[in-house]
């Protein structure tokens, strides 16, 4: 049974940066897709970005591409999730997902599993 683990959020200004870590257990987590995902009070968990075993990455491009980066690092069983020029729409609880395949952290379900968030807030 995986665990994963949030951390890096907090309170930041607008225009500022964060760098969010996933710190995972288990063996999986070098042959398994890794993503990002936000929620906000009375929405959906809506994805942010994912990163393949080997690297290939994708994001939500409407809301973060160009802004955020995600990385992994393999050798310590981490992925990150570097925000810059932030804004107050991107307050909300990011969680990390492991999953199968790229494609299903895009799709939004059928995670292996799931942190318990940490909350980023950006203030204007």
């Amino acid at each position: 049974q995986a665990q994963l683990v949030e951390s890096g959020g907090g309170l930041v200004q607008a225009g500022g940066s964060l760098r969010l870590s996933c710190a995972a257990s288990g063996r999986s987590f070098s042959s398994s897709a890794m993503g990002w995902f936000r929620q906000v009070p009375g929405k959906e968990r809506a994805f942010v970005a994912g990163i393949s075993w080997r690297g290939v990455t994708t994001y939500d491009d409407d809301s973060v591409k160009g802004r955020f980066t995600i990385s992994r690092d393999n050798a310590k069983n981490e992925v990150y999730l570097q925000m810059n020029s932030l804004k107050p729409e991107d307050t909300a609880v990011y969680y990390c997902a492991q999953a199968p395949l790229l494609s299903t952290l895009r799709g939004g379900s059928g995670m292996d599993y799931w942190g318990k968030g940490t909350l980023v807030t950006v203030s204007s």
